[in-house]
Protein backbone atom coordinates (compact mmCIF):
# COMPACT_ATOMS: atom_id res chain seq x y z
CA UNK A 1 0.00 0.00 0.00
CA UNK A 2 2.94 2.28 0.55
CA UNK A 3 3.87 1.82 -3.20
CA UNK A 4 0.28 2.45 -4.20
CA UNK A 5 0.66 5.96 -2.16
CA UNK A 6 4.21 6.98 -3.03
CA UNK A 7 3.02 6.61 -6.92
CA UNK A 8 -0.04 9.09 -5.55
CA UNK A 9 2.33 11.71 -3.92
CA UNK A 10 5.22 11.36 -6.71
CA UNK A 11 2.44 11.72 -9.88
CA UNK A 12 -0.11 14.38 -7.37
CA UNK A 13 2.03 16.49 -4.93
CA UNK A 14 -0.46 19.14 -4.82
CA UNK A 15 -3.89 17.48 -5.35
CA UNK A 16 -6.00 16.96 -2.33
CA UNK A 17 -5.78 14.25 -0.87
CA UNK A 18 -8.17 14.68 2.39
CA UNK A 19 -10.67 17.55 2.17
CA UNK A 20 -12.44 17.76 5.98
CA UNK A 21 -14.87 21.02 6.32
CA UNK A 22 -13.11 24.24 5.22
CA UNK A 23 -9.87 22.01 5.65
CA UNK A 24 -7.89 20.87 2.57
CA UNK A 25 -4.31 18.42 2.78
CA UNK A 26 -3.05 17.76 -0.18
CA UNK A 27 -0.63 14.70 -0.93
CA UNK A 28 2.59 16.20 -0.53
CA UNK A 29 1.54 17.27 3.30
CA UNK A 30 -0.11 13.85 4.43
CA UNK A 31 2.97 12.38 3.39
CA UNK A 32 5.41 14.80 5.12
CA UNK A 33 2.76 14.31 8.22
CA UNK A 34 2.67 10.78 8.31
CA UNK A 35 6.96 11.07 7.57
CA UNK A 36 7.05 13.06 10.74
CA UNK A 37 4.60 10.85 12.89
CA UNK A 38 6.54 7.77 12.01
CA UNK A 39 9.72 9.10 12.94
CA UNK A 40 8.09 9.43 16.46
CA UNK A 41 6.87 6.33 16.24
CA UNK A 42 10.34 4.43 15.33
CA UNK A 43 12.20 6.68 17.91
CA UNK A 44 10.05 5.40 20.72
CA UNK A 45 10.97 1.45 19.74
CA UNK A 46 7.90 0.66 17.56
CA UNK A 47 8.76 -1.41 14.54
CA UNK A 48 8.29 -3.86 12.26
CA UNK A 49 5.27 -6.20 13.42
CA UNK A 50 4.22 -4.14 16.02
CA UNK A 51 0.92 -3.29 16.70
CA UNK A 52 -0.66 0.23 16.36
CA UNK A 53 -4.21 0.78 17.41
CA UNK A 54 -6.27 3.64 16.04
CA UNK A 55 -8.87 5.16 18.02
CA UNK A 56 -10.45 7.56 16.11
CA UNK A 57 -13.81 8.75 13.64
CA UNK A 58 -13.62 9.47 9.88
CA UNK A 59 -11.35 12.94 10.57
CA UNK A 60 -7.66 13.15 8.20
CA UNK A 61 -5.64 12.45 11.03
CA UNK A 62 -6.55 8.10 10.67
CA UNK A 63 -5.19 8.65 7.40
CA UNK A 64 -2.16 10.29 8.79
CA UNK A 65 -1.71 7.37 11.25
CA UNK A 66 -2.32 4.82 9.26
CA UNK A 67 0.37 5.57 6.92
CA UNK A 68 2.68 6.46 9.61
CA UNK A 69 2.14 2.84 11.08
CA UNK A 70 2.96 1.69 8.11
CA UNK A 71 6.16 3.62 7.49
CA UNK A 72 6.89 2.35 10.41
CA UNK A 73 6.69 -1.29 9.29
CA UNK A 74 3.83 -1.93 12.04
CA UNK A 75 0.71 -3.23 11.76
CA UNK A 76 -2.66 -1.06 11.90
CA UNK A 77 -5.65 -2.04 14.01
CA UNK A 78 -8.75 0.04 13.82
CA UNK A 79 -10.87 -0.06 16.84
CA UNK A 80 -14.32 1.15 16.91
CA UNK A 81 -14.81 4.53 18.53
CA UNK A 82 -17.61 3.43 19.65
CA UNK A 83 -16.86 0.43 21.77
CA UNK A 84 -16.27 0.94 25.49
CA UNK A 85 -14.47 -0.89 28.26
CA UNK A 86 -15.66 -3.90 27.64
CA UNK A 87 -15.23 -4.48 24.20
CA UNK A 88 -12.15 -2.72 24.45
CA UNK A 89 -10.33 -5.39 26.75
CA UNK A 90 -11.22 -7.97 24.80
CA UNK A 91 -9.56 -6.57 21.70
CA UNK A 92 -6.57 -4.84 23.44
CA UNK A 93 -5.40 -8.18 25.41
CA UNK A 94 -5.73 -10.13 21.43
CA UNK A 95 -3.40 -7.27 19.67
CA UNK A 96 -1.12 -6.16 22.28
CA UNK A 97 -0.47 -2.89 20.52
CA UNK A 98 2.65 -1.06 21.18
CA UNK A 99 1.06 2.41 20.08
CA UNK A 100 -2.35 3.89 20.18
CA UNK A 101 -3.77 7.15 18.48
CA UNK A 102 -6.62 7.94 19.82
CA UNK A 103 -9.10 11.28 20.27
CA UNK A 104 -8.03 13.34 23.30
CA UNK A 105 -12.06 12.58 24.09
CA UNK A 106 -11.58 8.71 23.47
CA UNK A 107 -8.56 8.95 26.05
CA UNK A 108 -10.18 10.56 28.40
CA UNK A 109 -13.23 8.79 28.62
CA UNK A 110 -12.22 4.96 27.60
CA UNK A 111 -9.17 4.12 26.22
CA UNK A 112 -6.57 6.14 29.06
CA UNK A 113 -7.68 3.82 31.76
CA UNK A 114 -6.49 0.87 29.33
CA UNK A 115 -3.84 1.76 27.96
CA UNK A 116 -1.47 0.90 30.79
CA UNK A 117 -3.05 -2.73 31.44
CA UNK A 118 -3.13 -3.71 27.63
CA UNK A 119 1.03 -2.85 27.83
CA UNK A 120 0.66 0.63 25.41
CA UNK A 121 4.14 1.68 25.36
CA UNK A 122 3.76 4.84 22.94
CA UNK A 123 0.26 7.22 23.22
CA UNK A 124 -0.93 9.91 21.32
CA UNK A 125 -3.93 11.82 21.05
CA UNK A 126 -5.53 14.40 18.62
CA UNK A 127 -8.26 16.46 18.72
CA UNK A 128 -11.09 15.79 15.65
CA UNK A 129 -10.99 20.25 16.47
CA UNK A 130 -8.19 20.20 14.16
CA UNK A 131 -7.28 20.94 10.44
CA UNK A 132 -10.41 22.63 10.23
CA UNK A 133 -12.00 25.86 11.54
CA UNK A 134 -16.08 25.49 10.54
CA UNK A 135 -16.20 24.05 13.95
CA UNK A 136 -20.07 22.63 12.83
CA UNK A 137 -22.19 23.12 15.82
CA UNK A 138 -24.08 19.72 14.67
CA UNK A 139 -20.68 17.92 15.31
CA UNK A 140 -19.28 19.46 17.84
CA UNK A 141 -21.04 21.60 19.90
CA UNK A 142 -19.82 19.52 23.15
CA UNK A 143 -16.34 19.34 22.00
CA UNK A 144 -13.45 21.20 23.35
CA UNK A 145 -9.46 20.37 23.17
CA UNK A 146 -8.43 18.08 26.26
CA UNK A 147 -4.75 17.52 26.15
CA UNK A 148 -3.61 14.08 28.16
CA UNK A 149 -1.12 14.00 30.24
CA UNK A 150 1.34 11.70 29.47
CA UNK A 151 0.41 11.47 25.79
CA UNK A 152 2.39 13.28 22.75
CA UNK A 153 -0.41 15.55 20.52
CA UNK A 154 -0.70 13.96 16.79
CA UNK A 155 0.58 16.87 14.78
CA UNK A 156 3.09 18.68 17.45
CA UNK A 157 4.97 15.33 17.17
CA UNK A 158 4.56 15.00 13.01
CA UNK A 159 4.94 18.91 12.54
CA UNK A 160 8.28 18.90 14.81
CA UNK A 161 9.93 15.76 12.38
CA UNK A 162 9.28 17.71 9.48
CA UNK A 163 11.90 17.19 6.38
CA UNK A 164 12.69 14.15 8.10
CA UNK A 165 11.93 10.19 6.82
CA UNK A 166 11.32 7.00 8.74
CA UNK A 167 14.02 4.82 8.13
CA UNK A 168 12.71 2.61 5.01
CA UNK A 169 11.33 -1.13 5.96
CA UNK A 170 10.91 -3.69 3.47
CA UNK A 171 7.55 -4.74 3.46
CA UNK A 172 5.96 -8.06 1.42
CA UNK A 173 2.58 -8.69 0.00
CA UNK A 174 2.31 -11.52 2.70
CA UNK A 175 3.12 -8.99 5.62
CA UNK A 176 0.12 -8.38 7.62
CA UNK A 177 -1.14 -4.71 7.10
CA UNK A 178 -4.53 -4.42 8.89
CA UNK A 179 -5.64 -5.87 12.20
CA UNK A 180 -9.37 -5.63 11.68
CA UNK A 181 -11.74 -6.94 14.17
CA UNK A 182 -15.17 -8.22 12.64
CA UNK A 183 -17.92 -6.53 14.39
CA UNK A 184 -18.99 -9.01 16.77
CA UNK A 185 -22.87 -8.72 16.08
CA UNK A 186 -22.99 -12.54 15.87
CA UNK A 187 -20.27 -13.29 18.80
CA UNK A 188 -16.73 -12.36 19.83
CA UNK A 189 -14.87 -10.48 17.76
CA UNK A 190 -12.00 -11.80 16.22
CA UNK A 191 -9.35 -10.23 14.57
CA UNK A 192 -8.46 -10.81 10.45
CA UNK A 193 -5.15 -10.83 9.73
CA UNK A 194 -5.71 -8.24 6.35
CA UNK A 195 -2.46 -8.52 4.28
CA UNK A 196 -0.71 -5.83 1.83
CA UNK A 197 -1.84 -8.27 -0.99
CA UNK A 198 -4.99 -8.27 0.75
CA UNK A 199 -5.43 -4.63 0.94
CA UNK A 200 -3.75 -4.01 -2.63
CA UNK A 201 -5.76 -6.41 -4.83
CA UNK A 202 -9.18 -4.71 -3.29
CA UNK A 203 -7.86 -1.05 -3.18
CA UNK A 204 -6.46 -2.10 -7.23
CA UNK A 205 -9.72 -3.65 -8.04
CA UNK A 206 -11.73 0.18 -6.64
CA UNK A 207 -9.02 1.79 -8.54
CA UNK A 208 -10.58 -0.15 -12.23
CA UNK A 209 -14.17 1.13 -10.96
CA UNK A 210 -13.51 5.06 -10.35
CA UNK A 211 -10.36 5.85 -12.75
CA UNK A 212 -12.37 6.66 -15.07
CA UNK A 213 -15.29 9.02 -13.79
CA UNK A 214 -15.33 12.38 -13.30
CA UNK A 215 -15.87 14.64 -10.34
CA UNK A 216 -13.70 15.26 -7.37
CA UNK A 217 -13.71 12.09 -5.76
CA UNK A 218 -14.80 9.68 -3.20
CA UNK A 219 -17.21 10.65 -0.18
CA UNK A 220 -16.38 9.02 3.29
CA UNK A 221 -19.70 7.68 4.01
CA UNK A 222 -18.98 4.39 5.64
CA UNK A 223 -16.25 4.74 9.08
CA UNK A 224 -12.38 4.55 8.57
CA UNK A 225 -12.25 2.19 11.05
CA UNK A 226 -14.62 -0.70 9.29
CA UNK A 227 -13.42 -2.84 6.07
CA UNK A 228 -15.32 -1.04 3.87
CA UNK A 229 -14.47 2.31 4.76
CA UNK A 230 -10.46 1.54 4.51
CA UNK A 231 -10.15 0.04 1.40
CA UNK A 232 -13.33 1.11 -0.76
CA UNK A 233 -12.88 4.61 0.13
CA UNK A 234 -9.36 5.36 1.87
CA UNK A 235 -7.98 2.58 -0.11
CA UNK A 236 -9.02 3.76 -2.96
CA UNK A 237 -8.16 7.13 -2.87
CA UNK A 238 -4.64 6.34 -1.95
CA UNK A 239 -4.79 3.90 -5.31
CA UNK A 240 -6.28 6.34 -7.85
CA UNK A 241 -4.52 9.77 -6.10
CA UNK A 242 -8.06 11.24 -5.72
CA UNK A 243 -9.50 13.38 -2.96
CA UNK A 244 -11.38 11.92 -0.13
CA UNK A 245 -14.03 13.52 1.69
CA UNK A 246 -14.34 13.27 5.34
CA UNK A 247 -17.15 14.70 7.79
CA UNK A 248 -16.27 13.13 11.49
CA UNK A 249 -18.83 10.67 11.85
CA UNK A 250 -21.86 10.40 9.97
CA UNK A 251 -25.18 12.89 10.44
CA UNK A 252 -27.53 13.40 7.58
CA UNK A 253 -27.82 16.96 7.54
CA UNK A 254 -24.22 17.15 7.46
CA UNK A 255 -23.45 14.69 5.17
CA UNK A 256 -25.76 16.56 2.55
CA UNK A 257 -23.85 20.04 2.96
CA UNK A 258 -20.88 17.91 2.15
CA UNK A 259 -21.93 16.54 -0.71
CA UNK A 260 -23.42 19.55 -2.07
CA UNK A 261 -20.07 21.24 -1.48
CA UNK A 262 -17.54 18.55 -2.47
CA UNK A 263 -19.39 17.13 -5.88
CA UNK A 264 -18.28 13.51 -5.34
CA UNK A 265 -17.86 11.39 -8.08
CA UNK A 266 -18.55 7.79 -6.02
CA UNK A 267 -19.94 7.11 -2.79
CA UNK A 268 -20.50 3.62 -0.84
CA UNK A 269 -22.35 3.18 2.70
CA UNK A 270 -24.28 1.30 4.15
CA UNK A 271 -28.19 0.83 3.71
CA UNK A 272 -29.23 2.44 6.45
CA UNK A 273 -27.13 5.24 5.41
CA UNK A 274 -29.04 6.18 2.30
CA UNK A 275 -32.29 5.32 4.25
CA UNK A 276 -31.13 8.18 7.06
CA UNK A 277 -30.55 10.78 3.81
CA UNK A 278 -33.50 9.80 2.25
CA UNK A 279 -35.79 10.63 5.84
CA UNK A 280 -34.08 13.50 6.38
CA UNK A 281 -36.10 16.82 5.69
CA UNK A 282 -34.00 18.79 3.36
CA UNK A 283 -32.69 15.98 1.37
CA UNK A 284 -33.43 16.92 -2.39
CA UNK A 285 -31.76 15.47 -5.48
CA UNK A 286 -29.27 17.83 -6.35
CA UNK A 287 -27.61 16.39 -3.43
CA UNK A 288 -26.85 13.66 -5.02
CA UNK A 289 -26.31 14.77 -8.57
CA UNK A 290 -22.67 15.15 -8.81
CA UNK A 291 -22.75 11.44 -8.02
CA UNK A 292 -22.02 8.78 -11.29
CA UNK A 293 -21.56 5.69 -9.11
CA UNK A 294 -23.49 4.85 -5.91
CA UNK A 295 -22.44 1.49 -4.15
CA UNK A 296 -24.17 -0.09 -0.71
CA UNK A 297 -21.98 -2.46 1.57
CA UNK A 298 -21.61 -3.39 4.99
CA UNK A 299 -25.39 -4.25 5.38
CA UNK A 300 -28.28 -5.76 3.54
CA UNK A 301 -29.72 -4.01 0.95
CA UNK A 302 -33.40 -4.29 0.29
CA UNK A 303 -34.89 -3.56 -3.37
CA UNK A 304 -37.44 -1.40 -1.97
CA UNK A 305 -34.39 0.82 -1.10
CA UNK A 306 -32.75 0.87 -4.42
CA UNK A 307 -35.93 1.79 -6.00
CA UNK A 308 -37.32 4.67 -3.88
CA UNK A 309 -33.47 6.10 -3.92
CA UNK A 310 -33.43 5.75 -7.53
CA UNK A 311 -37.51 7.39 -8.04
CA UNK A 312 -36.40 10.27 -5.52
CA UNK A 313 -33.04 10.85 -6.70
CA UNK A 314 -32.06 9.59 -10.28
CA UNK A 315 -29.30 7.10 -9.15
CA UNK A 316 -29.33 3.37 -8.83
CA UNK A 317 -27.60 1.77 -5.95
CA UNK A 318 -25.45 -1.04 -6.76
CA UNK A 319 -25.10 -3.52 -4.25
CA UNK A 320 -22.29 -5.26 -3.04
CA UNK A 321 -21.11 -8.20 -0.81
CA UNK A 322 -17.85 -9.02 1.46
CA UNK A 323 -16.78 -9.27 5.03
CA UNK A 324 -13.73 -7.56 7.30
CA UNK A 325 -12.68 -11.93 6.14
CA UNK A 326 -12.46 -10.74 2.55
CA UNK A 327 -11.05 -7.36 2.95
CA UNK A 328 -14.27 -5.58 2.04
CA UNK A 329 -15.93 -6.33 -1.91
CA UNK A 330 -16.04 -10.12 -2.41
CA UNK A 331 -18.63 -9.91 -5.28
CA UNK A 332 -20.47 -6.46 -6.82
CA UNK A 333 -22.73 -5.06 -9.25
CA UNK A 334 -20.90 -4.13 -12.36
CA UNK A 335 -21.18 -0.67 -13.11
CA UNK A 336 -22.59 -1.20 -16.52
CA UNK A 337 -25.03 -3.41 -14.94
CA UNK A 338 -28.13 -4.06 -13.00
CA UNK A 339 -28.58 -6.43 -10.32
CA UNK A 340 -31.89 -8.41 -10.68
CA UNK A 341 -34.24 -9.33 -7.93
CA UNK A 342 -35.04 -12.78 -7.38
CA UNK A 343 -38.77 -13.33 -7.78
CA UNK A 344 -39.49 -16.32 -5.36
CA UNK A 345 -37.85 -14.45 -2.01
CA UNK A 346 -37.56 -10.87 -3.49
CA UNK A 347 -34.13 -10.83 -2.20
CA UNK A 348 -32.01 -8.30 -4.54
CA UNK A 349 -28.53 -9.84 -5.95
CA UNK A 350 -25.59 -8.54 -4.35
CA UNK A 351 -23.75 -8.92 -7.92
CA UNK A 352 -21.12 -11.31 -9.59
CA UNK A 353 -17.57 -12.45 -8.14
CA UNK A 354 -14.58 -9.72 -8.13
CA UNK A 355 -11.45 -10.41 -10.63
CA UNK A 356 -9.75 -13.57 -9.71
CA UNK A 357 -12.39 -14.75 -7.02
CA UNK A 358 -14.53 -17.60 -7.09
CA UNK A 359 -17.69 -18.37 -4.82
CA UNK A 360 -18.93 -21.38 -4.45
CA UNK A 361 -22.41 -22.39 -2.67
CA UNK A 362 -21.91 -25.90 -0.29
CA UNK A 363 -23.91 -28.07 1.56
CA UNK A 364 -23.43 -29.47 5.09
CA UNK A 365 -20.98 -32.00 3.51
CA UNK A 366 -18.83 -29.16 2.14
CA UNK A 367 -19.93 -30.31 -1.79
CA UNK A 368 -20.74 -27.75 -4.60
CA UNK A 369 -24.35 -27.32 -4.63
CA UNK A 370 -25.93 -26.71 -8.36
CA UNK A 371 -27.66 -23.28 -9.58
CA UNK A 372 -30.30 -22.00 -7.62
CA UNK A 373 -29.87 -24.30 -4.23
CA UNK A 374 -29.49 -22.47 -0.91
CA UNK A 375 -26.04 -23.40 0.80
CA UNK A 376 -23.31 -21.77 2.25
CA UNK A 377 -21.25 -19.36 0.55
CA UNK A 378 -17.61 -20.09 0.28
CA UNK A 379 -15.21 -17.38 -1.10
CA UNK A 380 -11.75 -18.54 -2.43
CA UNK A 381 -9.44 -15.23 -4.32
CA UNK A 382 -6.49 -13.07 -3.55
CA UNK A 383 -8.81 -10.83 -0.83
CA UNK A 384 -9.29 -13.81 1.52
CA UNK A 385 -7.01 -13.16 4.96
CA UNK A 386 -4.76 -15.82 5.48
CA UNK A 387 -5.54 -16.44 9.14
CA UNK A 388 -7.61 -14.72 12.50
CA UNK A 389 -5.13 -13.52 14.88
CA UNK A 390 -4.13 -15.36 17.47
CA UNK A 391 -6.89 -17.99 16.72
CA UNK A 392 -5.24 -20.83 15.05
CA UNK A 393 -8.56 -23.56 15.97
CA UNK A 394 -10.82 -20.44 14.35
CA UNK A 395 -8.56 -20.28 11.51
CA UNK A 396 -8.60 -23.81 10.90
CA UNK A 397 -12.63 -23.97 10.92
CA UNK A 398 -12.92 -20.60 8.90
CA UNK A 399 -10.18 -20.47 6.43
CA UNK A 400 -9.79 -24.00 4.68
CA UNK A 401 -7.29 -24.70 2.51
CA UNK A 402 -7.71 -20.45 1.63
CA UNK A 403 -11.34 -21.01 1.06
CA UNK A 404 -13.73 -18.24 3.58
CA UNK A 405 -16.32 -20.43 4.58
CA UNK A 406 -18.09 -16.92 5.25
CA UNK A 407 -21.47 -18.93 7.50
CA UNK A 408 -23.60 -16.72 5.28
CA UNK A 409 -26.39 -18.69 3.52
CA UNK A 410 -26.92 -17.86 -0.40
CA UNK A 411 -27.44 -19.61 -3.48
CA UNK A 412 -26.44 -18.53 -7.62
CA UNK A 413 -28.96 -18.08 -10.32
CA UNK A 414 -28.31 -19.89 -13.19
CA UNK A 415 -27.05 -16.68 -15.00
CA UNK A 416 -24.42 -16.40 -12.32
CA UNK A 417 -25.96 -13.74 -9.91
CA UNK A 418 -25.29 -14.65 -6.96
CA UNK A 419 -27.61 -13.99 -3.15
CA UNK A 420 -26.92 -13.84 0.47
CA UNK A 421 -30.38 -15.20 1.95
CA UNK A 422 -28.82 -15.01 5.66
CA UNK A 423 -26.82 -15.91 8.32
CA UNK A 424 -26.83 -19.14 9.17
CA UNK A 425 -27.08 -18.71 12.54
CA UNK A 426 -29.98 -16.64 12.21
CA UNK A 427 -32.53 -19.27 10.07
CA UNK A 428 -35.62 -19.59 12.11
CA UNK A 429 -37.25 -22.81 12.37
CA UNK A 430 -40.91 -22.37 12.46
CA UNK A 431 -42.64 -25.70 13.17
CA UNK A 432 -39.99 -27.41 11.08
CA UNK A 433 -40.17 -25.01 8.30
CA UNK A 434 -37.12 -23.09 7.98
CA UNK A 435 -37.73 -19.20 7.65
CA UNK A 436 -34.81 -16.74 6.44
CA UNK A 437 -35.39 -13.12 8.21
CA UNK A 438 -33.85 -11.49 5.23
CA UNK A 439 -37.46 -12.59 2.91
CA UNK A 440 -39.75 -11.09 5.66
CA UNK A 441 -37.79 -7.91 6.01
CA UNK A 442 -37.50 -7.38 2.15
CA UNK A 443 -41.46 -7.94 2.37
CA UNK A 444 -41.61 -5.62 5.15
CA UNK A 445 -39.39 -2.52 3.81
CA UNK A 446 -41.93 -2.72 0.71
CA UNK A 447 -44.57 -0.91 3.01
CA UNK A 448 -44.29 3.10 2.42
CA UNK A 449 -44.09 3.40 6.19
CA UNK A 450 -41.42 1.53 7.30
CA UNK A 451 -37.76 2.94 7.53
CA UNK A 452 -36.09 -0.30 9.06
CA UNK A 453 -36.70 -3.35 10.13
CA UNK A 454 -34.87 -6.34 11.96
CA UNK A 455 -37.07 -10.10 12.28
CA UNK A 456 -35.67 -12.23 15.02
CA UNK A 457 -36.97 -16.11 15.71
CA UNK A 458 -38.76 -15.92 18.99
CA UNK A 459 -40.02 -19.11 21.58
CA UNK A 460 -43.16 -20.27 20.82
CA UNK A 461 -44.40 -23.00 23.01
CA UNK A 462 -46.52 -24.64 19.91
CA UNK A 463 -44.56 -24.19 17.04
CA UNK A 464 -40.95 -24.08 18.51
CA UNK A 465 -40.01 -20.95 17.69
CA UNK A 466 -42.31 -17.95 15.79
CA UNK A 467 -41.47 -15.05 13.55
CA UNK A 468 -41.69 -11.08 15.56
CA UNK A 469 -40.45 -8.10 13.71
CA UNK A 470 -38.96 -4.91 14.86
CA UNK A 471 -39.70 -2.13 12.71
CA UNK A 472 -39.33 1.81 12.92
CA UNK A 473 -41.37 4.15 11.13
CA UNK A 474 -40.33 6.86 8.50
CA UNK A 475 -40.60 10.25 9.75
CA UNK A 476 -44.22 11.51 9.43
CA UNK A 477 -45.51 8.35 8.16
CA UNK A 478 -47.77 5.81 10.74
CA UNK A 479 -48.98 2.36 10.88
CA UNK A 480 -50.04 0.03 13.24
CA UNK A 481 -48.63 -3.47 14.28
CA UNK A 482 -51.97 -4.96 12.26
CA UNK A 483 -51.28 -3.45 9.67
CA UNK A 484 -47.55 -4.40 9.21
CA UNK A 485 -48.98 -8.30 9.65
CA UNK A 486 -51.51 -7.96 7.24
CA UNK A 487 -49.29 -6.44 4.48
CA UNK A 488 -46.97 -9.55 5.23
CA UNK A 489 -49.55 -11.78 5.28
CA UNK A 490 -50.67 -11.09 2.12
CA UNK A 491 -47.45 -11.61 0.43
CA UNK A 492 -45.68 -14.59 2.32
CA UNK A 493 -46.72 -18.16 3.39
CA UNK A 494 -48.21 -18.93 6.48
CA UNK A 495 -45.21 -19.87 8.22
CA UNK A 496 -42.90 -17.22 7.51
CA UNK A 497 -45.38 -13.95 8.07
CA UNK A 498 -44.58 -12.33 11.70
CA UNK A 499 -47.09 -13.11 14.32
CA UNK A 500 -46.04 -9.98 16.19
CA UNK A 501 -44.41 -6.46 15.19
CA UNK A 502 -43.05 -4.30 17.78
CA UNK A 503 -42.64 -0.50 16.53
CA UNK A 504 -39.43 1.37 18.27
CA UNK A 505 -38.54 4.87 17.16
CA UNK A 506 -35.01 3.36 16.71
CA UNK A 507 -33.50 -0.21 16.00
CA UNK A 508 -30.35 -0.79 17.70
CA UNK A 509 -27.16 -0.89 15.32
CA UNK A 510 -23.40 -1.31 15.08
CA UNK A 511 -21.31 2.20 14.05
CA UNK A 512 -21.34 1.08 10.89
CA UNK A 513 -25.07 0.89 10.63
CA UNK A 514 -25.95 -2.92 10.74
CA UNK A 515 -29.08 -3.57 12.52
CA UNK A 516 -28.25 -6.20 15.96
CA UNK A 517 -30.61 -8.19 15.24
CA UNK A 518 -28.98 -10.51 18.14
CA UNK A 519 -29.49 -7.76 20.30
CA UNK A 520 -33.12 -7.65 19.53
CA UNK A 521 -33.66 -11.23 19.30
CA UNK A 522 -31.80 -11.94 22.98
CA UNK A 523 -34.03 -9.29 24.22
CA UNK A 524 -37.07 -11.15 22.89
CA UNK A 525 -35.86 -14.34 24.45
CA UNK A 526 -35.12 -13.11 27.85
CA UNK A 527 -38.64 -11.73 27.50
CA UNK A 528 -40.51 -15.08 26.62
CA UNK A 529 -38.39 -16.62 29.71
Amino acid sequence: MLELFAAARRDHPDRVAITYFDGRLSYRELDELSDGLACHLVEHGVGRGDRVALYLQNVPQFAIALLAGWKAGAIVVPLNPMYRTRELTKILADAQPAAVVSSEQGWHDVLGELAGPAGVRVAITTSELDLQTRHDPRLFAKLERRPAAGCADLLAVARAHAGRRPPEVELSSSDVALLVYTSGTSGVPKGAANTHGNVVFNAEGMRTRVEKLGGNGIFGLAPLFHITGLVCELGAALALGRQLDLVYRFEPGVVLDALAEHRPCYMVGPSTAYMALMNHPDVAADHFSSLELVYSGGAPLPSAVVEAFRARYGHYIRNGYGLTETTATATSVPAHLEAPVDEESGTLSVGVPTYNTVLRIVDDAGQDLPAGEVGEIVVDGPMVVPSYWNKPEETAAGIRGGRLHTGDVGFMDAQGWFYVVDRKKDMINASGFKVWPREVEDVLYGHPAVREVAVVGVPDSYRGETVKAYVSLSAGASATAEELVAHCKRQLAAYKYPRSVEILDELPKTATGKILRRELRDTARAAAR
